[in-house]
């Protein structure tokens, strides 16, 4: 009988977060492709820090976006993200958090937000106002 090893968790999120690269959601399809992709400061989709894997992580700004689907505001999972977060913020990550209807509705107000929280984080060696034109909606 041949008896396989478990994988470690870390490999086991990597191939998971390759996954979810492969199968975003309408709403992270949407501000990879029409903001973050071409931001000037980079930006990466579906990152593995630690057990977490986080929708975009800029690196640079130490900067987590969340895009957030309805089962997000389940109290089990509420208290999962309030964890999680705090977390993240132990290792000095800001986690900025989303609705999927933020993204549908009010999508230049989220590349806004997330602009200017990048420039504050790195301040003062950036300069201001990267939002693209198409970032209308």
């Amino acid at each position: 009988m041949n008896k396989q090893k478990p994988i470690p968790k870390e490999l086991q999120s990597r191939k998971n977060a390759k996954e979810l690269r492969k199968n975003l959601t309408k709403g992270e399809k949407h501000l990879w492709y029409d903001f973050l992709r071409s931001y000037p400061v980079r930006f990466h989709r579906q990152y593995v820090i630690e057990q977490y894997i986080v929708d975009f992580f800029c690196p640079k700004a130490r900067l987590i976006v969340e895009l957030d689907g309805s089962q997000h505001y389940e109290p089990e999972a509420e208290r999962y993200d309030k964890s999680r977060t705090e977390a993240l913020n132990k290792y000095g990550f800001l986690v900025l958090r989303y609705s999927n209807l933020d993204i549908h509705r009010r999508f230049r107000n989220v590349c806004e937000d997330i602009d200017n929280h990048v420039q504050e984080r790195l301040e003062p060696t950036a300069p201001s106002g990267h939002l693209p034109e198409n970032c209308g909606g």
